[in-house]
Parts: C-alpha cells; structure tokens; sequence
C-alpha cells in the first residue's frame, strides 16, 4: 500500500492532496494548489533535487515525460524507488490517468475526479471554429505556441475552438510574430502560465485581434480543475 508519495508535477500534487493528502510528504517548489499545502519542497520540476526526495523515503513517486527529466527519472528508479511516469494528451487519457492514480491511492473513484469527468461528458461543440480560429501563445521572446498532439489542444477542440498550429509536426512550434500573424487567427488565447499574460503583455502583440486571457491552470492541469476548468475556460473564451 502507497503510505509515501513524493510529486514532481503541479496538477498531481493537487490530485493527491484532493484523494488522500495523509500520503503526500513532498512536492516540488511550483506546486501551489490546494494553497497551503504543507509538505517538504525538493525543488523544481525540471530540476528537483535527487537527494531530497530520496531523504523523503518515498514508495512512489509521480512524474510527468513532458515535465520532469529522464535522468532524475531513472537516479530514482536506479536507487529502489518506484516511479509512475504519465504522459496525457488528451482529456480522455487524463482521466484514464487519474483513475490509475487514484487506485494506485487505494480511492479508485474520488468524488473530484467523478465530478470531472461529468463536467465533461457533453460532446464538443459539433462545428470546428465555433470557438474560434486560434493560436495559443505559451511563451514570448520568443514566441513558442501549442502545436499538435497536446493536453491544452484537446481541451481547447472540446470547446470548438481551432488550433491553427494544430496539425503542426511539432508540439510547441516556434514561428516569428510574423508568421504567427499570417495565419490571420481571430482569436490569440494567451494563458497566464507558464509564460505570464496579462491585458498588457500580449494582446498588444495582436492589434485587431480577439484576445482572451485564460488561466494557464485550468488549461493545462489535469486534476481536481478539470471540474471546473469547462465552464471557466468558456467564460474566458467568450469575453
């Protein structure tokens, strides 16, 4: 039975505080939900300290192929530590992921997780675009924006919206600004994470251009948002 869980990766973090948080000794210095959690810090995500987290006596440890290293990865597995890896890219594989979490917690179905997944059982809106043609900026200087095959892409198509660099061969294309503007989206969805949008950082990038601020948590993380991140994330889409 897992008594020890150390998490290298924000939205498990708050999976696990959710679902059984006697079980959760340390998290990484960017996990910030549930706020006030209480647990040893080992450092960043991409960078955790090997060391702390073995100091922690962890039975399992959680981590993420996007986020974490495959290095710390395997100094962990090579020092006796189990380690689940998960890699979502789409809504359905996250909460096929959680479900494996959550058993793995000894609570195969908890109440979040449930809620969640009623959220978003209504099928996406039937009409591509309905949302609007878009490009999703997830950094600057330069410029890095969703491509294919990622978790935020499906989110984003389940509300109509049409990622313009969705069928780009690369995750997170790197296009100029003008190039971004060339596609001639209508719509720039700029998140606050992991690059820091805000009414005056972007949108001025896009003149003439729709621009919706978005939380980054409720587009990214795959947890206890994800009941809430639907109806959110359409009342930002629509502002």
């Amino acid at each position: 039975m897992t008594r020890r869980v150390v998490s290298l990766v924000p939205s498990l973090t708050e999976a696990v505080a959710a679902t059984a948080p006697q079980v959760l000794v340390g998290a990484t210095d960017y996990c910030t939900h549930p706020p006030g959690l209480d647990v040893a810090r080992v450092g960043g995500s991409k960078y955790p300290s090997v060391e702390r987290v073995l100091a922690l006596r962890p039975d399992l440890v959680l981590a993420n192929v996007e986020e974490n290293r495959r290095e710390d990865v395997a100094a962990l597995r090579a020092a006796g530590v189990p380690v689940w890896v998960c890699y979502p890219r789409t809504l359905d594989g996250a909460f096929a992921a959680l479900r494996e979490l959550g058993e793995m917690l000894g609570c195969p179905l908890p109440p979040w997780l449930a809620a969640a997944e009623a959220a978003w059982a209504a099928p996406p809106f039937p009409e591509p675009g309905y949302g609007g043609r878009a490009v999703v900026p997830v950094w600057r200087r330069p410029w890095v924006v969703l491509g294919s095959d990622t978790f935020a892409g499906d989110v984003l198509r389940r509300l109509g919206v049409t990622n313009l660099y969705g069928d780009d061969p690369q995750r997170y294309p790197r296009p100029s600004l003008d190039e971004i503007r060339a596609r001639r989206p209508d719509l720039m969805v700029l998140p606050d994470e992991p690059y820091a949008f805000t009414a005056t950082d972007g949108p001025e990038a896009f003149p003439g251009v729709r621009c919706a601020l978005v939380s980054g948590r409720m587009l990214t993380w795959y947890g206890p948002s994800l009941a809430q991140a639907r109806q959110v994330l359409t009342a930002q889409l629509d502002r």
